[in-house]
Formats: C-alpha cells, structure tokens, sequence
C-alpha cells in the first residue's frame, strides 16, 4: 500500500441506551435507540460506505447497535469487538487508529461519547460545507455518524490529518 492511499475512518456512536440498575458496560439499548441504528445502517449503506473492518466496543450498546446497523448494509465486514474503545479517551483512540494495518482503506468505530466526537473534531483539519460546526453544534447525538478521510499509513493519523466529508443523525 502506498502512503497516498486514500483511507476512511467512519464514526458511529452507540444508539440511544436504557438507564437500568445493570452496570454501564451492559446497558441494552432503549426502544428509540432500536429504531436509530438501523437507520444510520441504511444511512451508510446508501452512502456506498462498507468498512473493511469494523472495530466495536465490547458495550451491550454498542455492540447492540453493530448488529442492528450492520444488518442494513449489502455485506457485513470483518468485526473486532475490542475492549480498548469502551471509555477510550481521545488519545487512546488515536493510538488505536495507528495500530490498524495498511490493508484496511475504511475503518469503523463502534463506540461512545465524549471520545468518538473528540475524535471526529480532532482529526478534521478541514471539512466540506458546514459539517465541522453542525457536528460540534450537535453534540454528536446517539447513533450520529462521523466519516473522516485522510491520505497516507494509519500510523499517521494524528489531530488534523483529515477532512469531514459526511455527518449524520437520525434527527437529520
């Protein structure tokens, strides 16, 4: 692969989750938050965007919204669930990024705020249109969806590397 390549990281923050007496990392998700994943599945679905590989916190919720979301798209791809992203901060998360391998163009990440739009505004050096502030506006709601670009080795990736090319919810 050569460091021009051009790569995609997509964002999806978990759906909207149930306050339950069950610990944080097990809770399911509510009724909204089973009607929202699916739609930001057929978001990225229609988007043309398929992953190479998703990465997918190990969270009932987050991996609850995989499965809902995931069964919009044409093909599902390869799934890690990966402890590493339940409460990840911003550093973290970067340091995730790099270890991913030069065979993946489009990377997803199946997590939790603040981290996943820490990281969105983070890498987004630039943005189409108005993406950057409707996002930061926003909040990055549950089952809000990122999708960032770059150019170059995920060993790069680093604050400012991307552009904001897409941004979703299922409020619209």
């Amino acid at each position: 692969m050569s460091v021009d390549t051009p790569r995609r990281i997509v964002l999806l923050r978990h759906a909207k989750a149930e306050w339950t007496q069950e610990s944080d990392h097990e809770r399911p998700l509510a009724d909204r938050g089973r009607r929202d994943a699916p739609a930001a599945g057929r978001w990225l679905a229609h988007s043309g965007i398929t992953p190479d590989l998703t990465l997918c916190s190990t969270a009932a919720r987050t991996r609850e919204t995989w499965k809902l979301a995931v069964h919009e798209f044409p093909q599902r791809p390869k799934t890690v669930y990966e402890e590493r992203l339940y409460e990840a901060s911003l550093g973290e998360l970067i340091a995730l990024l790099n270890e991913t391998s030069d065979d993946v163009d489009d990377l997803m990440l199946v997590a939790h705020n603040p981290g996943v739009h820490a990281l969105a505004d983070a890498l987004s050096g630039e943005a189409d249109g108005d993406l950057l502030p409707r996002m930061n506006r926003s909040g990055f709601p549950t089952a809000a969806v990122a999708v960032v670009t770059f150019t170059g080795s995920w060993k790069s990736v680093e604050h400012g590397v991307g552009r904001l090319v897409a941004y979703w919810t299922p409020q619209g």
